[in-house]
């Protein structure tokens, strides 16, 4: 989709990158820039930082990065022309008419009618004669005409065409509905209904958007829950059942459960800061998000085996971001949903009271520990605490740890040093393998061995260092760019990503054009853009750009005339000879 250069312009100006990051990550001034905790992965300490002067986002941590649109693709799964349209939005501007119906984003607008469409459809299925066995399974579970409106409950017909014809009537064609996931394509091409003769459970984005659908078999059946797959509207990973409506009940807390029936059972009862994930288990992607809306998430998962391994598994996600995190074990075996109503009246009061009840994540999993061992028996007892000690040396805060070595030191009647010890040795163990790790990540940063968008830098470095300086100095210098760029081809660059991106700002800049991080993002992807913002924080301002170009341009030159290890495998002696004279009345 080609959008105006000027509406860029405009939208650049009105869209500063403090402010919109603000909405999302709590910044504070430092030095020149803004530093906050990173949106993108999971840490403690702040290294995400922000410059309003140059435009553009970095995190030392992860890596990510780029400029005010490569930062709303990033924390709202949009692409470009979706970003585009998100900010203009949020700045109240409008983007050209005729540039709206085109490619990709044609197809996403068409995919979210068609969803809409389908949303509608499966609700009046629910209320014909076909659909009243699914109607009488919903009242089964006991919930109510406007919770079934609320959630827009539905039903798919068993007849494998009846949606697709529907809306084909509304002028969809097959190719959208396959692209929706709405259809399967049969081995002659035709499309038929993904969905039959199930509970249909619209799933809707946080700007309202029909995105997905999850569809529960009424019979034994496998599988019992039928989800759509991952389509240009949809990511499993990136949403979360009920969010939209949770946000803006959360006051702080999230309860995180298994199922569709669960969240709209616990809406239902009065719980209506209720979610779960889409199908799969917990991503860091879902858990970043938890923390965008809520401090406490608490985890409410079925009781049985798989149940306490997702716990365990979510428990491990969640907790790097720094969420305060319950566990709710729901007595008897029970779901939330059959918790409630085997309490008839008292379900909601009695479902608060566990609420209330309910212990953090360590005690959970110190207590989860104790039922493998009998500590009544010596040995047990110190296998018991030895695995407590790896437990609570993961805690980061020392005051934590000290609370729990005290708990535990009471409980078995045991000296609180001899716990403690093993703690600050398990510690010990954690920090050198920390250290390690982040030896290794310097390491392979400097040696760029492991850079997967210049493969070429790592055996280029010299040369590569050079072209990104230069990238550098264009962008922070523009008043110089036009000076450089018409004497240097984009020939003159070994590695063929930077030359990619030299590409791009040299057409602008003799176009006249600007060359700033939001003016070049729509050509690159978010991991190109990463790149680009880490150019930008590794090569500072220059103040003698001509002299600076000039030095970088003739380090381009000398590792031009290199022989590759190739060509030195296959060179004859007096090539080598060559080469070896230059090198020489370079170092004189």
């Amino acid at each position: 989709m080609a959008i105006p250069d000027e509406f860029i312009q405009e939208l650049k100006a009105r869209s500063d990158i403090v402010d919109v990051v603000s909405s999302y990550v709590n910044l504070k001034k430092s030095g020149r820039n803004m530093l906050g905790i990173c949106p993108f992965h999971n840490e403690k300490t702040a290294s995400f930082n922000v410059s309003r002067e140059n435009g553009f986002f970095y995190c030392f941590g992860c890596h990510a990065g780029g400029d005010v649109i490569t930062f709303i693709k990033k924390i709202e799964n949009l692409d470009y022309v979706d970003a585009i349209k998100f900010l203009a939005q949020r700045a109240g501007m409008t983007i050209p008419e005729e540039n709206r119906n085109e490619g990709l984003s044609r197809l996403k607008n068409r995919i979210y009618e068609a969803n809409r469409e389908a949303a509608r459809f499966y609700h009046k299925q629910l209320y014909t004669p076909q659909g009243q066995k699914a109607l009488d399974y919903l009242r089964k579970r006991q919930l109510s005409e406007k919770t079934i409106i609320h959630f827009g409950l539905g039903y798919s017909p068993p007849s494998r065409f009846e949606l697709v014809n529907y809306l084909k009537s509304k002028g969809f064609s097959g190719t959208e509905l396959i692209a929706a996931n709405l259809a399967n394509e049969s081995r002659n091409g035709k499309p038929f209904d993904r969905f039959s003769d199930r509970v249909m459970f619209p799933i809707i984005d946080l700007r309202g958007n029909v995105i997905a659908f999850g569809g529960r078999i009424m019979s034994d059946i496998k599988p019992k829950y039928l989800n759509t797959s991952d389509t240009p509207v949809f990511s499993k990973s990136h949403n979360l059942f009920a969010l939209q409506f949770a946000k803006n009940k959360a006051n702080g807390q999230l309860i995180l459960v298994e199922g569709y029936m669960d969240v709209i059972a616990l809406h239902q009862a009065g719980f209506e800061n209720a979610i779960a994930t889409l199908g799969t288990s917990l991503t860091q992607e879902q858990a970043l998000i938890i923390k965008r809306y809520c401090d406490e998430v608490v985890i409410c998962y079925d009781a049985d085996e798989a149940g306490q391994k997702a716990t365990a598994r979510a428990i491990s996600i969640l907790r790097p971001t720094g969420l305060n995190i319950k566990v709710l074990t729901v007595p008897d075996g029970k779901d939330p949903d059959e918790y409630i109503k085997s309490h008839g009246e008292q379900g909601s009061t009695r479902f608060r009271m566990l609420l209330e009840k309910c212990g953090n994540d360590v005690e959970y999993r110190l207590q989860k520990l104790r039922m493998n061992y009998n500590t009544d028996i010596t040995q047990q007892r110190v296998e018991f605490l030895t695995e407590s000690a790896k437990i609570i040396a993961s805690l980061d805060n020392s005051i934590e740890q000290d609370i729990y070595i005290s708990s535990l030191a009471q409980g078995l009647n045991v000296e609180k040093n001899a716990i403690r010890q093993q703690v600050s040795r398990y510690n010990r163990q954690n920090t050198r393998q920390a250290a390690k790790k982040e030896q290794r990540e310097i390491h392979n940063s400097i040696s760029a061995i492991n850079d997967k968008i210049n493969t070429e830098k790592s055996y280029n470095l010299r040369a590569a260092n050079a072209e990104e300086a230069l990238i550098a100095l264009l962008i922070f210098n523009p008043d110089t760019a036009n000076t450089i760029c018409s004497k240097t081809p984009p020939e003159k660059f070994i590695t063929s990503f930077n030359r990619k991106v030299y590409d791009v700002i040299r057409t602008r800049v003799l176009e006249g054009k600007d060359i700033s991080l939001t003016d070049i993002s729509g050509e690159f992807s978010n991991d190109e853009m990463s790149q680009i913002a880490k150019i930008l924080v590794a090569h500072p301002r220059e103040n003698d750009s001509l002299r600076a170009a000039e030095e970088y341009l003739t380090v381009l030159d000398e590792e031009a005339n290199k022989l590759t290890p190739e060509q030195i495998a296959q060179a004859d002696t007096q090539t080598l000879m060559e080469q070896l004279r230059k090198m020489k009345e370079k170092k004189k």
